[in-house]
Formats: C-alpha cells, sequence, structure tokens
C-alpha cells in the first residue's frame, strides 16, 4: 500500500515536472545562477573591503568593529545585488503558482519536519551578545589578536550567565504563576 502511494506521488511529480518543464528549467538555472552569484558578490566584496581599507588585510589586526562592520556590509551587498533580483523573481514564479489550475497544486507544496525548520538563531544571538560584551567592556576597536583566553572564556561565561538570566526569569515567572493556578483548583 505504501509503495503504490509513493508510487502515484512519484508519478504526479513526474507528469508535473513534464507538463511545466519550461518554468522547472527556468527555476533550476535561476538557483544556480543565483548561488554563483552568490558566491561571486563574497568574493568581490572581500576584495574590496582589504582593497579600500574598510577592514585590516591581516586577520590579526580585526577588532569586533572591523568584524561587524565587515559582516553588515556584506549583509548589505548581497541583498542589493542579490536578494532583490531574487525578491522579483520570487514574486513572480508565485504570480506563476498562483495562476495553476487548484488540481495541479495538490500535494506538491509540502513542508519539511520540524527538525528540519528549527534552530538556527542561537549562533547570531551569541555572536550579538558578544559583541556587546566587547563593546561593554572597552576592547571594541583593540585588535582580536591582542585578547587573551581568559578574557575570551571569561566573555563567553557571563554571555551563558546573560542567556540563562533572560531564559529563567521568565520560566521560573511561569512556573509559579502555573504552581499557583493549579494549587487553587477545586
Amino acid at each position: 500500500m505504501t509503495q503504490q502511494v509513493n508510487a502515484q506521488a512519484g508519478s504526479d511529480w513526474s507528469r508535473f515536472i513534464r507538463k511545466h518543464w519550461a518554468a522547472f528549467s527556468a527555476l533550476v538555472a535561476a538557483v544556480i545562477l543565483a548561488a554563483s552569484a552568490a558566491v561571486y558578490v563574497f568574493v568581490w566584496f572581500t576584495g574590496n573591503a582589504q582593497s579600500t581599507g574598510l577592514v585590516p588585510s591581516s586577520l590579526s589586526l580585526w577588532s569586533m568593529n572591523s568584524v561587524l562592520t565587515f559582516i553588515l556590509h556584506g549583509i548589505f551587498w548581497e541583498l542589493f545585488l542579490i536578494g532583490i533580483p531574487v525578491a522579483i523573481a520570487a514574486v513572480v514564479g508565485w504570480q506563476w503558482w498562483k495562476r495553476l489550475p487548484e488540481v495541479e497544486k495538490h500535494h506538491r507544496s509540502g513542508k519539511g519536519s520540524k527538525s528540519s525548520r528549527a534552530g538556527g538563531a542561537i549562533s547570531p544571538l551569541l555572536l550579538i551578545a558578544f559583541a556587546i560584551k566587547v563593546y561593554i567592556d572597552g576592547n571594541w576597536n583593540q585588535a582580536i589578536a591582542s585578547w587573551n583566553l581568559d578574557y575570551v572564556i571569561g566573555s563567553m561565561i557571563t554571555i551563558l550567565i546573560w542567556t540563562v538570566a533572560i531564559f529563567a526569569i521568565p520560566a521560573v515567572i511561569g512556573i509559579v504563576w502555573w504552581i499557583r493556578h493549579e494549587t487553587k483548583k477545586p
């Protein structure tokens, strides 16, 4: 029974791709072009960032200011040169998808599992917290190579304490509220 359903789903996809081969080919070409262009823009930006003096060419001279400046400028150029055309192409693709008959769209826009969509926000938040800690300490424009291991580990422990405080305080309030709510039930 499962093989029959999977075989039919596979044949539905095959028929859909055969019927809309031009749109499918355009999608594949657009994805390859966008990925290649994004890599090229990053390489171009990195070369220009060093030659224009936006960031030091030697990594041992980089400061948190250099890191943040590099990241923000890189994001800007990627969004400007790649993101805008990709967004326009996505709108065009969405308009094409909306014009398809409902029969053809049935069971074609499945979502991944929760585990495949989970996470990804912790690393940027830790980077932001580390940048705040470095700024508060007055080491913003100091070369990263001059930091000692004790400073970095101490900063990580401080960030861990900040994270626990941010999440633990609301959790404790919620648990206390829940316990009081449950004990008042008849």
